[in-house]
Formats: C-alpha cells, structure tokens, sequence
C-alpha cells in the first residue's frame, strides 16, 4: 500500500497533493499530502526500525509528550502517516533562547517522564549504549572517516585500547544513570509549531546515559552556540530535571564533555558515509565545522584516551601545505567586502571578483541571520526570487570561457572571488554553486573552494 493509498483509507478521499519533502540523513522518504486533511507520510526502509518509531510515538504521545501523532499505519509497517507539524526546524530559531529553555525543558521531560512503562525491548536496533554500541559508533568513526577522508596513518591496536577504555566508560554509565536516550537530539530534529518544541525522529532511542543527548544538542557543530549559551542551557535542563532528581552540576558537565566526544565521532562517522561516499552536499559542507568543533572540544585533552587524543590532533590540524597538482588549480572563495578581497596565494594575482550585494539580503531578516548559504532556508529565499540564478547565469559565462581558455593555454591557476556584506549568505551560495559548475563541467580541473568567513575549506 502506497502512502497516498494510506491517506485514501484514512481520510475517506485522495489527497489533492503529494509533495515530495527534503531528504534527511537516512534512506526514509517523507511527503507532505494534502487534501480534506494534511498529513505527513514517511516511507521507511527498515519494518523494525518503523515497528521502534510507532511504538515509541504511541508510548510518548499517551504520557502527553510533544510528539507527532500517528494517525495511519499501512498493514505491513512499511508505511504511515503522522500530524504535520509544518516546515520550521529549531535549527532555524537557534537565536531564540526561549525556545531553546523549552526545548531543555521537555528533554528533561523525556529523560524522566518517558522511560515510564517504556519497554526497552522494543527499541532499534539495540535495547541500551552497551560497550557493543559504543564501540559500533567508534568503529563508524574509524571505518567510514578515518579510513577513507584523513590522510593520516596510526597504530590501530593502540587506537582500539583507547576504543575499548572509552566504550567501557560509556557502558557503565548507562548501567548506572541510563534513561530513555533520544540519540540523535539535535535541532534539526526539533520541530517549532505554535511557538512550542515538538520532538521526531527518536527511532534511534534506547536505554543510555541523559548527558549523550545533551551533548548532541549543544556541541552540533552547524549550532555553533557559545560556550555561554552551553552553560545557560546545562543550568535550564539542571533546573527542569531538579523536579525529578538532585543533579550534580560539576558531575553531568563532566559526563557531557565525554559524551560530546564519543557523539563527535559517531557524527564524522555519518558524515564520512553520508557525504564522501554517498556524495550528499549537506553532508560534505559540514565536516570542516565538525572537525574545528571536534579540535576545540579536545584543545583540552581527555587524559585517559592519550593515543586517541593523538588521532584527533593530527586529523583536526590546519593544512599548512597545498598538494602539488599537474593541471589547473582554481580556487573559488567567497567573503566579506568589509574584511578585504581574498589575496591570491599562487602570486599570479587577478581573477574574478563578484560583487553579491546587489541582491536581497537573507542577513536582514532574523529567520536566517544565524544560518549561512549552504543551509536550505537560505538557498531557498534566494533561489525563489530568482536573482541570484541571473546574477550567476552571467558569471559563470565570463568564468566558462576563461577555463577553456586557461587549459588550452597550460595555465595552472585561476582565482575566482565573490563577496557580500558578511560572507554568510549571498557569496557562499554564489561560490558553492560556481565550485560545483565548474567541477561538473571541467571535472580534470582541481577546485579548491573557501568560505573564508565560515573557516570551511575543501577540494573538489
């Protein structure tokens, strides 16, 4: 039974639309339909993991947590429809600290009012963050990022000590303090309606330590909250828990700091997967923030994993050299007018420099004021006024004829620049779309694509 079938049998006629919704980061399909009625309908491709969502979303919703409500299942569980809780993401409203407060508050809220009567048993893939789950997500690290994106070599029986050290610790403290661990809590998973926080995607959970969601939550690399923000949130979910326990507050930073470290690994795992092998844009823009997070995370060393400290050191180390390449280098970048054009470090000078300013702002309105242009919010508001697709329409014409003109000549550097008024909005999407242009049509030449203002850098 197809997903418009399902609405059919549940809404008493077919929807008027079926619209297909932005992928996230795993093979589940989501829609949004349409009709008497509008639903949300999800697609998956695990009958268990589903089984895990739907129980898991009946058990919350009859405790009266701020989740989704199922309203349909397709017979075989491969299918169902949910309540739409709309398009806007906390992700977008991370300036806004009183939903964050109430985002604190109702994680506590889970931890503590959602393991009542919560069979574990029935949770996906596994019941608890044992030593066997942690060392999964430490393996995901090493097989799917280290393996394949850093160019390093190590002594893996050294690695796998600290591995086994770190998942132990881990262990022991779902065996003491484990509640219901959302897993995957970050704010992408966090749905704003009428001004409140609505929790999905927790097919992941299980029985593990509270502070791994924590960590979750404040070290996303893309949040990027100041460490001032961390602090008044740990307080804000101190505050709220206090209604069930006494907490430490010396004791749970301490435990969030190492979950922050086992979940960062866990995250470049994915992004390794999902990004350098699957090829998916979001994916492959967050690494960069993602290692710089990772770096400031251990700029204080956690002592009792010495060799694994010393991976990550060499894994989240500025590249100070340029490997040599036979061909034609072009480096694309965008930044801030106010912080001066990017200087040409090949020393031919030149190139093009694109002025973004001409077009609307996404900047000057507080829904995007704290995302950049790799985030779909702001592609979206750009690409829907159709400027910026003229504006690069244009340049891409001046910068196609001078690389076929470059390579046939054997020049073997070209800089191309575009600026905006912070190097946020207009000129990183401008730039990423030119990187990508330019690698899809000369795929023999090297890209390396900055966004200075961002500190994310890359090579296509």
């Amino acid at each position: 039974m197809n997903i418009s079938e399902l609405y059919t049998l549940t809404v008493g006629n077919p929807p008027d639309t079926v619209t297909p919704l932005t992928p996230a980061g795993s093979n589940r399909r989501y829609f949004r339909l349409k009709g008497s009625s509008t639903l949300i309908g999800v697609e998956g491709t695990s009958k268990a993991e589903n089984e895990s969502f739907l129980y898991l979303a009946s058990h919350f919703g009859s405790l009266g947590l701020p989740v989704p409500k199922v309203a349909a299942v397709s017979p075989d569980s491969m299918s169902y429809l949910v309540t739409d809780l709309g398009d806007t993401q906390l992700f977008e409203c991370l300036h806004d600290i009183d939903l964050l407060e109430k985002t604190m508050e109702g994680l506590a809220r889970f931890h503590y009012e959602g393991i009542t009567g919560l069979d574990f048993s029935r949770c996906f893939p596994v019941s608890e963050f044992d030593e066997r789950a942690v060392m999964w997500d430490l393996n995901y690290f090493k097989y799917s990022f280290l393996n394949t994106a850093a160019s390093i070599t190590y002594s893996e029986p050294r690695l796998q000590n600290d591995f086994e050290r770190l998942a132990a610790d881990v262990a022991a403290l779902t065996r003491e303090k484990g509640t219901f661990m959302y897993r995957d809590f970050q704010s992408r998973n966090v749905m704003v309606a009428d001004g409140l926080p609505y929790f999905i995607d927790f097919q992941g959970g299980r029985k593990g330590p509270a502070a791994y969601d924590l960590a979750s939550f404040l070290y996303q690399a893309r949040a990027r909250f100041p460490q001032t923000t961390r602090e008044h949130l740990i307080d804000t979910y101190i505050k709220a828990a206090s209604r069930y326990e006494s907490l430490s507050p010396t004791t749970l930073r301490h435990e969030i700091r190492l979950m922050a470290l086992v979940r960062s690994l866990q995250t470049l795992g994915a992004y390794g997967l999902r990004g350098l092998t699957e090829r998916k844009p979001h994916f492959i823009n967050s690494i960069p923030p993602a290692l710089a997070a990772l770096g400031a995370l251990t700029s204080e060393p956690f002592e009792e994993y010495p060799y694994l400290m010393e991976v990550i050191a060499a894994i989240t180390k500025p590249v100070v050299a340029e490997e040599p390449f036979d061909g034609l280098t072009i480096r694309v970048t965008s930044f801030s007018f106010k912080k001066g054009i990017p200087e040409d470090p090949s020393g031919n000078g030149g190139g093009f420099v694109f002025d973004c300013r001409a077009m609307d702002n996404p900047g000057r309105y507080e829904p995007y004021r704290h995302l950049t242009g790799l985030d779909r919010p702001v592609i979206n508001f750009l690409e829907s006024r159709g400027e910026i697709t003229k504006f690069l329409s244009s340049c891409h014409s001046l910068i196609d004829r001078a690389v076929a003109d470059y390579i046939s000549r054997g020049f073997t550097s070209l800089m191309v620049s575009y600026g905006c008024t912070g190097g946020q909005h207009r000129s990183v999407y401008s730039a990423e779309h030119t990187a990508m242009h330019i690698k899809e049509l000369y795929p023999d030449v090297r890209v390396l694509l900055t966004h200075r203002e961002q500190s994310i850098s890359r090579t296509l």
